[in-house]
């Protein structure tokens, strides 16, 4: 790089590109893998062209282009510009940011650790004493997973527990945090016996013939704000790897799993600027007062969002990733694109408030390439701005050419697939995660770090299914 900027060729194609100059190559090579970087303010005069139709199409519905942000470029090429580096409420594609910020602090192939415990002996299927969980902030433990786990318990020979369920870390269940409220849940999932119609309608979700555990605990639910000693490490229980966990929450658009993300990364302002740094956009065009866009007081400009895609992107190539594996792709994923006329193979985030559409992502096209757009709109009439929004991507498509073959940067990979349902484990090649714990904290004692933890810092990782025990690892072999 250095001996292609010292020859003078990027310095006369920038000229040609209409770049001031003098370039510092230092800089140059510093600002090079930007997200988001432009070499030219003026935008592409076609695309402008097409943009403008659009806003003055919402000016005649009474909307004032002032409340309308628009950002399109493809490579370091600006293709239209409307308030571009103005904040504007970004409803949830803050769930962008979000996503960003726990790539970045975690990794893709994290896992979230729920630990189980007991505090008397096992004799005869019957735990005498408490059960406890230790919860450790998995935004994703929902019904299929706590049966999973009973069914893990019974495979140990736990089949009655005499005391209570004792609820400790940060345990939430179903999107809901509140520990007691979890915990109820979790007691019921483990006892088919006592089943309501929602677990048993879950639990069709399972590969047939799955087993329906029988884990029936005598005392109460109860929550635990301190380590409960002198306990029986059972078993450890590993969420679905990150990358699956934001592809749910970004298909669905899920505010609670946004929220626990957000929190466990140390909250808003930390996610807003970890997202600010990696995207390389100023920090004031990120202001965050949550993790999943409620409430207008969240506000991105639209450079800033395709900045943040950008960034994602450029953060899971080299994991032999893509953000198709972390956000719904038109034509394949359902969620909030059903009923959206958005272009196939669009990469994409949706966002409402109830004066608030917005949309962003990816798009495909024959002559630009992969052009990344962002379009933050305010108005009432939400459905009719979905329309326009799905017309705008349709017009630029139609001006550059359905392009021929979807690029690999928009295709899912075999490391993350939608349906978390699947019967089969996919293979899949990553880089190491972040987070490399040696032990893990387990009650007031520690444990070695699991084999799953170990691994990522191996090539290879799998991809699970929602539900499966495979995740289960058990600590403790109960006597017979």
């Amino acid at each position: 790089m250095l001996e292609l900027v010292s020859s003078g060729l990027v310095s006369l194609w920038f000229k040609m590109a209409h770049v001031p100059q003098p370039v510092n190559p230092d800089s140059l090579l510093a600002s090079w893998n930007t997200p988001g970087l432009v070499f030219s303010t003026q935008p592409d005069p076609a695309g402008e062209a097409t943009v403008k139709q659009y806003l003055q199409g919402l000016s005649t519905t009474g909307l004032p282009e002032t409340n309308q942000g628009v950002w399109v470029q493809a490579g370091f090429n600006l293709l239209a510009n409307h308030q571009g580096t103005q904040p504007l409420p970004a409803a949830s594609l803050t769930k962008v940011a979000t996503s960003l910020a726990a790539l970045e602090i975690w990794g893709p192939d994290h896992q979230f650790d729920t630990l189980i415990g007991a505090t008397g002996p096992i004799q005869n299927g019957v735990l005498q004493g408490d059960l406890v969980i230790q919860g450790n902030n998995d935004p994703f433990f929902v019904w299929e997973e706590a049966i999973a786990l009973g069914n893990t318990l019974n495979r140990m020979g736990i089949r009655q527990v005499t005391g209570s369920l004792i609820i400790t870390g940060s345990f939430a269940m179903n999107y809901e945090t509140d520990p007691f409220l979890a915990g109820t849940m979790l007691k019921e999932a483990l006892n088919a016996k006592v089943w309501t119609e929602e677990v048993k309608e879950q639990y069709l979700n399972l590969p047939k013939g799955t087993p329906q555990p029988q884990v029936a605990i005598a005392g109460d639910v109860k929550v635990a704000t301190l380590p409960i000693p002198k306990q029986i490490a059972l078993l450890r229980h590993q969420s679905l790897p990150l990358a699956q966990i934001l592809k749910q929450m970004n298909i669905y658009s899920n505010n609670a799993m946004a929220e626990m993300l957000a929190a466990s990364v140390g909250g808003a302002p930390v996610v807003a600027a970890q997202a600010a740094k990696a995207a390389g956009v100023p920090q004031a065009e990120i202001h965050l007062v949550n993790g999943s866009g409620l409430g207008p007081e969240n506000q991105i400009s639209p450079r800033a969002v395709c900045a943040m895609f950008m960034a994602i992107e450029n953060y899971l190539r080299p994991q032999q990733m893509t953000v198709a594996d972390l956000f719904p792709v038109s034509g394949l994923d359902g969620g909030t694109l059903e009923a959206r006329n958005i272009p196939s193979a669009a990469v994409v985030k949706t966002g409402t408030l109830a004066d608030v559409s917005a949309l962003a992502g990816a798009l495909p096209t024959r002559d630009r390439g992969l052009i990344w757009f962002a379009i933050l709109n305010r108005g009432t009439d939400l459905e009719g701005l979905r329309d326009r929004q799905d017309q705008l991507l349709q017009n630029l498509l139609q001006q550059w050419g359905v392009a021929q073959v979807v690029p690999p940067d928009v295709t899912p990979s075999a490391a993350v697939s939608s349906n978390t349902s699947g019967d089969v484990p996919l293979n899949f090649a990553a880089e190491a995660s972040g987070s490399k714990p040696t032990t893990t904290q387990f009650l007031g004692t520690e444990t070695a770090a699991s084999p799953a933890s170990a691994a990522q810092n191996a090539s290879t990782h799998k991809q699970f299914r929602l539900g499966d025990d495979l995740r289960n690892e058990v600590l403790f072999k109960v006597q017979a």
